[in-house]
């Protein structure tokens, strides 16, 4: 290049062009999400979102943001991208969930060294059926172009969301007692946590590839891992209304050890019963293959159970009455006790 060559923003890497295609793909899947609260279309510096409050005696707004971390190596591997949107949503609006709030609107952020219009296009329709699986509106977005940041082909993600909850109905953990009833919610599998583990396992340990059929899962490595994160928007709206949940918990990075404990409050601890669901056996795979104890299995990943949900005793029935309506599976997996922590308890309750 000849120092008195004219430089412009697409010979740096940046084509706008390519963006305003990429923002024409994704128009169609996003306007699919509005609802009527929304007052813009897309294109806007920000976006306007009309509250209605009227039911409400002190509303009060939970906001939430997260990623789907290396999970999308999987959509990099397989060239599959139309799915991990989901992912990004599901992060995000469960754990605005676990607060007792209802979601609202969400914003997504994608950023890559190179823009694929098309490309961009899938990631977003993940992120549309997301928000139509979560029952919130798709109102606003980023997509950077970041040349010589990114490698080729790769991609990152980002989503917040927004919902709203009347104050005196905020599910905090403060009100959870001993003795109440722990309610696990299945997961669809691996959701978007413990990637690197698994990737480590099935891909350096073991040198298999996304395309390999695993006979214990019924499809290929890559499908099986690549199964969208559950969004447990449709489970809360059955039971918020019918029963008094007390403490809630998205099983996250950091497994049951971890995120069960936020769900109650000091001097309390979980017993964890195994044994009172069915495993996927992706889980048992994992550590046969990968020679991980049970403890770090626990740890790391969700064993099957994508939420937990605390209530009193006396309404454990009615609550899983109320989630096997609204087509979930769901079971009395624990009990609050006395003490700090959770304890898993091998072969059921003790």
């Amino acid at each position: 290049m000849g120092k008195d060559e004219k430089l412009t923003y697409k010979s740096a890497g940046v084509d706008t062009k390519e963006g305003e295609r990429a923002v024409a793909l994704m128009k169609e899947h996003v306007k699919k999400t509005f609802d009527r609260n929304v007052l813009t279309g897309l294109g806007g510096f920000g976006s306007l979102y009309r509250l209605d409050l009227a039911d409400m005696a002190e509303p009060v707004l939970v906001a939430g943001t997260d990623g789907v971390g290396t999970k999308l190596k999987l959509a990099f591997m397989t060239g599959r991208h139309d799915t991990i949107g989901q992912d990004c949503v599901a992060m995000c609006v469960n754990d605005v969930l676990c607060q007792g709030a209802r979601p609202l609107f969400f914003l997504d952020y994608l950023a890559t060294g190179r823009l694929d219009a098309e490309k961009a296009a899938l990631v977003v329709k993940g992120v549309a059926d997301g928000c139509l699986l979560a029952g919130c509106a798709l109102v606003g977005g980023e997509t950077a172009e970041m040349p010589g940041f990114y490698q080729d082909g790769e991609y990152d993600m980002a989503g917040f969301a927004v919902g709203l909850v009347d104050r005196a109905k905020i599910v905090d953990g403060s009100r959870v007692k001993e003795g109440d009833a722990v309610v696990g919610i299945a997961s669809s599998g691996l959701h978007s946590n413990g990637f690197s583990l698994a990737r480590k396992v099935f891909f350096e340990k073991q040198g298999y590839g996304a395309d390999r059929y695993m006979e214990e899962l019924g499809m290929t490595l890559g499908e099986a891992l690549l199964t969208p994160t559950r969004i447990y928007a449709k489970a809360c709206g059955a039971v918020f209304p019918e029963v008094e949940v007390l403490g809630m918990a998205h099983v996250t990075g950091g497994g049951f050890y971890e995120n069960l404990p936020r769900a109650l409050p000091a001097g309390l601890g979980m017993e964890v019963w195994r044994g009172s669901w069915p495993e996927p056996p992706i889980f048992g795979l994992l550590a046969e293959l990968g020679g991980i104890s049970g403890r770090e299995m626990f740890s790391t990943f969700n064993m099957g159970v994508g939420m937990v949900m605390i209530v009193r005793s006396a309404e454990l029935d009615r609550t899983l009455g109320l989630l096997h309506g609204a087509g979930e599976e769901a079971w009395a997996v624990g009990e609050v006790r006395a003490g700090e922590g959770v304890t898993i308890a091998e072969g059921g309750r003790a």
